[in-house]
């Protein structure tokens, strides 16, 4: 384990912006804005309230907010995280509650040239429906529904 360079205690509240250099753990409160090339320890019994861009995060407390780190993600039982991770590599230990999306990728490219508007193909006709009660019309409109229940669903995972 890498040396820890400060450290934010249990019963210990903190809110604004936080950078530092080396690794820095939190077991007390926080809300705000974490900024760092270096490595966030979020001990057990933390609650923290914020945007995280570091190089890596070790969390076993509670995070509301995204995660954007440049080496890795590791979510360890029983941290409980509420948002998105865009990170190259991620580890999610069973007991982990995450609830959010994940973006499996490092840091865009600053050089990266402009995205090209995407082409959309023209609408399909709609169906010719010969007489109808609207029996149709309902069947569709049920399947959509129950599509996006189930996509909401996917994003809740206890692991």
């Amino acid at each position: 384990m890498a040396d820890i360079n400060a450290l934010l205690g249990k019963g210990s509240e903190f809110e604004g912006k936080l950078t530092f250099e080396g690794t820095v753990r939190i077991d007390g409160r926080f809300t705000g804005e974490v900024m760092s090339e270096g490595k966030l320890i979020v001990g057990e019994g933390a609650e923290i309230q914020a945007e995280i861009r570091v190089a890596s995060v070790e969390v076993y407390g509670d995070v509301t907010g995204n995660i954007y780190a440049t080496e890795g993600v590791e979510l360890y039982a029983p941290a409980s995280l509420r948002g998105n991770i865009t990170s190259p590599a991620l580890h999610i230990d069973k007991g982990v509650f995450f609830e959010g999306a994940c973006q499996m990728a490092s840091q865009p490219q600053r050089t990266a040239a402009p995205a090209q508007p995407r082409r959309e193909a023209p609408p399909a006709p709609a169906p010719r429906v010969a007489a109808d009660d609207g029996a149709a019309t309902r069947a569709i409109s049920g399947l959509y529904a129950n599509e996006g229940a189930t996509r909401q669903s996917e994003l809740k995972h206890s692991f």
